[in-house]
């Protein structure tokens, strides 16, 4: 996951030597992640960064047609119709949500990701929320948890002409990449908020301390 660390979950690595999945979404056999940094080999940066509670979003790019741009990291530039690119998603839990005319979205991502380099053809992306049911979701798409067949082929997905959202998002938008720079070890990415969808109230899913959590009321 980008702007946090990430926890390990619902993987198991018996000692027979073969790799089984736990079929339960989100379960985890360790109440800590037993491969994470130990809190005394940590930076204080780091260690500080995990006690801010964020919440968990999905940014995904491609994958529908019409999408391509070809202004590179700044999403400027003409549209080139037609331009089908496969998609690509990235758990990201440093979203912010600038209110204004129009609004902005920022958030850290990695550079060296495939959801980066999708939007650095397309120049747009979609940013969807996600709640407690989509914790094993998220593991996927942080690289956490077997993907067999691709990260999109499991669950039901919306078509957009920014990215895939999962069907059962409560909320999501269309995002315009405007500009990105290296920011620490990650990239700031900031882009115009173009589509806002509310679907209908949901309970958010944070990332505190290593773990997924959900917002009590």
């Amino acid at each position: 996951m980008s702007g946090q660390n990430e926890p390990v979950s619902g993987t198991e690595i018996p000692t027979d030597g073969m790799f089984h999945v736990n079929p339960e979404p989100g379960a985890r056999i360790h109440d800590t992640d037993p491969f994470a940094t130990p809190d005394s080999d940590r930076s204080p940066i780091r260690r500080m960064r995990g006690r801010l509670a964020s919440a968990v979003t999905l940014w995904t790019a491609g994958g529908a047609d019409n999408v391509g741009l070809s202004g590179g990291n700044t999403g400027a530039g003409d549209g080139n119709a037609g331009v089908r690119v496969a998609p690509a998603g990235l758990t990201v839990s440093s979203t912010l949500v600038a209110d204004g005319e129009p609004g902005r979205v920022l958030g850290l991502v990695d550079e060296e990701s495939e959801f980066w380099e999708t939007v650095s053809v397309t120049g747009r992306f979609a940013v969807a929320t996600l709640g407690p049911a989509h914790r094993q979701l998220a593991d996927r798409f942080a690289g956490l948890f077997p993907a067999p067949g691709g990260l999109f082929a499991t669950g039901e997905w919306t078509s957009t002409g920014y990215g895939p959202v999962p069907a059962d998002a409560g909320a999501w938008m269309g995002c315009r990449l405007d500009a990105s720079r290296e920011y620490g070890w990650s990239l700031l990415v900031e882009a115009t908020v173009e589509l806002v969808e509310l679907v209908g109230e949901s309970v958010p899913m944070v990332y505190h301390r290593g773990r997924y959590r959900g917002l009590a009321g």
